[in-house]
């Protein structure tokens, strides 16, 4: 068997991406409200209007950046679990598929095409889950490769919906963890 993978722990937890993005939303709403010390030098010129815009601009940021942050997150625990599956050489069907795939492609199994797909094989009640996470995931891949292109998402997605998403997931999932 090739290297083990160590696992760093520094992986965030939903509730730690969810303070971040309060914290994220508390901070600039008082940054751009007539209360912060800066506002005055800071917005020299500028109409309410022109405030409240930046404003909302900065907020939508936030809320991307967040929701990449949660995907991570997901995508660390499905990954996790994975290799723990293999590296325990747990005798349960998932773990079996698992490790014939770790034996191709050791630790860069792809996350759609070959753990999602193992879930849906050899778990019953994750195929309506996994297809969420299929759609989502193609809006995790354009947050992160730069949006420079118009994706074709089906749905628009924003921090709530995919907080809620990953919530579930990490719920529904019997993980193993590091």
């Amino acid at each position: 068997m090739p290297d083990r993978v160590r696992f760093s722990g520094d992986q965030l937890g939903l509730p730690e991406a969810a303070a971040h993005h309060q914290d994220l939303e508390s901070s600039l709403a008082l940054y751009f409200s007539t209360s912060s010390p800066s506002y005055s030098s800071r917005f020299v010129g500028y109409t309410g209007v022109e405030v409240t815009g930046e404003l909302r601009a900065r907020l939508e940021e936030a809320d991307l950046t967040s929701s990449l942050t949660v995907l991570a997150s997901v995508e660390a625990a499905f990954r996790i679990d994975y290799l723990q599956r293999c590296y325990r050489r747990g005798k349960d069907p998932l773990s079996r598929t698992f490790r014939d795939i770790y034996k191709v492609r050791q630790q860069n199994a792809s996350l759609e095409d070959e753990i999602f797909q193992a879930w849906i094989d050899n778990y019953s009640g994750t195929r309506s889950i996994i297809g969420d996470l299929r759609s989502v995931f193609k809006f995790r891949h354009w947050l992160a490769h730069g949006r420079y292109w118009t994706p074709k998402l089906g749905r628009r997605y924003d921090f709530g919906g995919v907080f809620a998403l990953a919530d579930l997931t990490l719920y529904s999932f019997p993980f193993f963890t590091a």
